[in-house]
């Protein structure tokens, strides 16, 4: 549950407890809360896998220090637009450390990583991140917010885990690059930022984390928009624009909005888990889009992600 307060000063104090908002219950006698909260992670789930096919349409119209740059600020514009359209006073002192972390994590480190590493990496190849991405955030939540998942989830996320790594390394070769330190390195800032931003939706609407952490990075990616677009050359056309809007707009406000409150809703563990479908997600837009073909070990992989998401949203921790 949480309550809200108004201070003298404006600001918003927010009492909440250490759990997921507690579920409501509607006519029929079903759960509406976790129900809606799993829908809304889903959501951003979907906006996700198009993150990669989306960042490789960009790459053919802009460079990667460009695109990452240019896609923050028309993200922060957006952010500060809403922000400001619906008089949102500041976040309190005490939260700005924590939305640090998301900025640094999902609005910087993540996107720009792995658009380094889709310069020479396919997004089959990529999607072993977001495989890897449910454990590696239920690990730094276990961390940070002190949350104990049961050993059935455990086993659940393991085995998941194991089969999207298994899928994406067979489709890519199973040989190491450059481009998997990028991924790697990704997948750890953004695992921090999920459970930083996660943890802040408690306290604060979700689309207010994820607004507050762009702007917060506008005295960066304003200039390093400007000097990036100087030095690197800009093709302008309809994949680049496409996939520069869609990141923007979709994967890097629409998207962590609906994830971030889903995550308050049901729980950082159980919310990162829906993410296993994610890879799976990824490799049908990469097919349908970029023309990346897949084997016929897909099938059996979805089936046995399907199971172990079943099984994680089941268990209790």
């Amino acid at each position: 549950m949480r309550a809200e307060n108004s201070a003298t000063d404006g600001t918003s104090i927010a009492v909440t407890t250490p759990t997921a908002p507690t579920a409501t219950t509607a006519p029929g006698g079903a759960t509406t809360a976790p129900l809606r909260g799993t829908l809304q992670a889903a959501l951003g789930v979907a906006a996700f896998s198009l993150t990669f096919p989306a960042t490789a349409w960009g790459l053919e119209g802009f460079g990667p220090w460009s695109l990452v740059a240019v896609r923050s600020v028309l993200a922060a514009l957006i952010a500060a637009g809403c922000l400001l359209a619906l008089r949102v006073p500041l976040p309190a002192r005490r939260h700005w450390a924590g939305l640090a972390v998301v900025a640094a994590g999902v609005v910087l480190g993540f996107p720009l990583l792995t658009t380094l590493a889709l310069q020479t990496s396919t997004t089959a190849h990529a999607a072993v991140v977001v495989g890897l991405l449910p454990l590696t955030t239920a690990l730094f939540s276990a961390l940070r917010v002190g949350t104990r998942p049961s050993r059935t989830f455990w086993t659940a996320a393991l085995v998941g885990a194991g089969a999207v790594v298994a899928f994406t390394v067979q489709q890519s070769g199973g040989a190491l690059t450059t481009a998997d330190l990028y991924l790697f390195a990704a997948l750890l800032v953004c695992a921090a930022g999920y459970t930083e931003g996660g943890r802040l939706a408690r306290v604060m609407p979700g689309w207010q984390v994820v607004g507050w952490a762009l702007v917060l990075c506008l005295p960066l990616t304003v200039p390093a928009a400007a000097v990036a677009l100087s030095y690197e050359p800009v093709h302008l056309n309809w994949h680049g624009v496409t996939g520069l809007l869609w990141v923007a707009a979709g994967s890097q406000f629409l998207g962590l909005v609906v994830w971030y409150r889903g995550m308050a809703a049901i729980g950082i563990p159980k919310a990162s888990q829906l993410q296993l479908a994610q890879p799976l997600l990824t490799l049908v837009w990469s097919v349908l889009l970029l023309g990346e073909h897949l084997t016929v070990a897909a099938p059996l992989t979805a089936a046995a992600v399907l199971v172990c998401i079943a099984v994680t949203q089941r268990a209790r921790g």
